[in-house]
């Protein structure tokens, strides 16, 4: 009798990450410790389909999610689409890493106001066929019942304390303690001189400070 593989439970963020900082990762934190997930990949983008570009080079922004890596062992680097020379469609990223991990359950992480503007995403229909969404919301919000996305949510809203049981297609609404922090601030704050060290983990400023980055 063959025993059937146990499933991992795996939470992704995906960004560009131009710099990585605590408005990533506490959120993160707050997700891991209300939801049993096994991994945690961090996910960079290569050619973001919604921002212009990034100010810092890939080499560099690897080297800052690998340092961050090393500094909370809880993340973990997925560069796959880094190695794709195209726009990092989450769909396309989803369909590749479901044939490539077919024995992991994934759990999409982003915030609520992303989430009101998914249906603006190429092919976000498709996403409830590759994996979960988790929507990380400060404690205690609700979503006017009139906004388009009311209805998907509760249609899909998952309301057990454990994981749910089927492998795609449920958000499960997470809160977190609200980070009022952005890359944009960051490199502002350095292309100034002003120290950064209460936005960006530690080995996180010593790849900016031993690169130059952001002058």
């Amino acid at each position: 009798m063959s025993m059937r593989k146990a499933k991992r439970h795996t939470a992704i963020l995906g960004g560009t990450f131009d710099p990585p900082h605590f408005g990533h990762i506490r959120p993160l934190q707050d997700v891991l410790k209300h939801w049993p997930l096994q991994d945690c990949w961090l996910l960079p983008n290569h050619i973001p389909p919604h921002k212009p570009g990034t100010h810092a080079s890939t080499s560099a922004r690897l080297e800052m999610i690998d340092a961050l890596c090393h500094q909370f062992p809880a993340f973990s680097l997925c560069d796959i689409e880094l190695r794709r020379d195209e726009p990092s469609y989450t769909v396309n990223t989803l369909k590749q890493l479901k044939e490539l991990y077919p024995d992991r359950v994934f759990y999409f992480v982003m915030g609520m106001d992303s989430f009101l503007s998914l249906d603006k995403w190429f092919q976000w229909q498709q996403l409830f066929d590759l994996c979960h969404l988790v929507l990380c919301a400060r404690p205690g919000y609700q979503l006017a019942n009139e906004h388009p996305m009311a209805k998907l949510l509760s249609q899909r809203q998952h309301t057990g304390a454990d994981l749910p049981a089927e492998d795609s297609g449920k958000m499960l609404i997470t809160d977190i303690s609200e980070q009022d922090i952005s890359s944009t601030d960051i490199r502002t704050a350095l292309a100034s001189g002003r120290d950064i060290r209460q936005f960006v983990p530690e080995s996180v400023a010593r790849v900016i400070e031993a690169q130059g980055l952001y002058r």
